[in-house]
């Protein structure tokens, strides 16, 4: 009679190695450097290079600014000559009809009425020019 020998069950999980608390610290790993990775920014400056685009530079000159003059008597001067202050309005819609970037420069005396100022204001901008801008000239 032949004998058989006879071997105790091998349990197989004692054989491998275990991989799952590796894997669980290389998915820490990884989360934590995509989070950190997104809070990093570079330290520098931006720089905006000009175009060598010739209509840029064409439509650059063509905006050319709406000015405005009020004068300690209160006589307002669009283009070099004397404006009523109910042209205002068509002068300025003239002016951003031609050019629509055009903005608006009312440059008041230092003794002129203020009440005038307003006014021009609230014409030019129901002639629709939005970008107006104030400057003064010293008086006496």
């Amino acid at each position: 009679m032949r004998l058989r020998h006879h071997r105790p069950p091998v349990d197989e999980s004692e054989t491998g190695i275990d991989l799952a608390p590796m894997l669980d610290f290389v998915l820490n790993l990884l989360i934590f450097f995509i989070i950190t990775a997104v809070f990093v920014k570079e330290v520098g400056i931006t720089v905006t290079r000009p175009s060598n685009k010739p209509q840029q530079q064409e439509q650059k000159k063509k905006v050319k600014t709406i000015l405005i003059a009020i004068r300690a008597t209160g006589e307002i001067w669009i283009d070099k000559r004397v404006v009523d202050l109910r042209a205002v309005r068509a002068n300025v819609e003239r002016f951003h009809a031609e050019s629509a970037d055009s903005p608006v420069v009312v440059v008041a005396d230092k003794e002129a009425p203020t009440g005038i100022l307003v006014q021009v204001m609230d014409q030019v901008r129901q002639g629709g020019v939005d970008n107006v801008s104030i400057a003064a000239t010293g008086g006496s």
